[in-house]
């Protein structure tokens, strides 16, 4: 199953994407006699999520497919970002060794280089990352997002494919000439407004075969900067799942960003886009704050 929010009549709603475009999980309601939140935010939070997916598996999907008239065609569709206010985001750098190489600086080994980035940074598709004024040399990075499912702490690689609710695009930024003056200007780097757009699709565990054959791409212009394949991250998912669950108790919602195959230098007039294989691309337009 996959899910977005999309906005409609100045709010931003949780809906089913089918191949027909996606349906309104108010419409879902009314149609079909359920009471799922209208918040993806909350379908995760209170665990509906399961129940629509036992739902969707087991005749919904088929039900779906015979109200195609009250999708929102694929076309019209404005997505937002999956939601705003998740309790955590986690970044991953340099967690393919060729991305390492591209900053000449040495991948680590022997665990994660992890960060912790704020909600405010959020966009969602089609919104406008902004290069800030501080910056003069801002990046963007293609990356697959696990979303966490399930409250859980000190979770075994094992486990932790149980308790993630699925993954989605992410195009994450940072201001690289801010972080080059000290490593401790990470988190600054990493924090303006506009430095995280994620969605537009929520794509749940069954529609990916092998998480660690897809493909994900920075993409510039049209044109494939760096792809890699997931199988080649230092850290892998469900490592960096079980890690992170051993440093602080994970919640339903928040998100781990799990590195990306090369970051770009994004200038104004730029159109970003983050592609993975199977998933509905993330595009991004960009404008210099200080180009007037």
């Amino acid at each position: 199953m996959r899910l977005a929010t999309v906005k409609k009549n100045g709010a931003e709603v949780a809906a089913v994407v089918t191949k027909a475009g996606v349906v309104p999980v108010e419409t879902v309601n009314q149609r079909f006699n359920q009471h799922w939140s209208t918040s993806l935010f909350e379908i995760i939070q209170t665990n509906q999520l399961d129940e629509m997916k036992h739902w969707y598996q087991n005749g919904g999907k088929q039900q779906l497919e015979r109200i195609e008239s009250d999708a929102i065609p694929a076309d019209q569709v404005e997505y937002g970002p999956l939601y705003r206010h998740p309790r955590k985001i986690w970044g991953i750098g340099l967690n393919y060794v060729e991305h390492a190489a591209d900053l000449h600086e040495k991948a680590p080994n022997t665990e994660p280089a992890s960060f912790m980035k704020p909600d405010t940074a959020i966009i969602g598709p089609g919104d406008t990352i902004e290069i800030p004024f501080q910056s003069d040399r801002t990046t963007a990075e293609s990356e697959l997002g696990i979303i966490i499912g399930k409250a859980c702490k000190n979770v075994s690689e094992e486990e932790a494919q149980s308790v993630i609710a699925g993954f989605t695009t992410i195009i994450d930024m940072t201001a690289e000439d801010i972080l080059a003056q000290n490593p401790r200007y990470l988190t600054r780097s990493k924090s303006f407004d506009t430095f995280f757009s994620f969605g537009p699709h929520l794509v749940t565990p069954d529609e990916v075969d092998e998480v660690l054959d897809l493909n994900v791409s920075t993409v510039i212009n049209g044109r494939i900067h760096r792809k890699n394949v997931v199988s080649n991250m230092t850290f892998r998912p469900w490592y960096l799942v079980s890690f992170h669950s051993k440093v602080m108790k994970l919640l339903p919602g928040d998100i781990i960003s799990t590195g990306t195959p090369g970051a770009v230098v994004i200038r104004d007039g730029d159109v970003v886009e983050c592609h993975i294989d199977g998933f509905e691309k993330l595009v991004n337009p960009v404008t210099d704050l200080k180009v007037k």
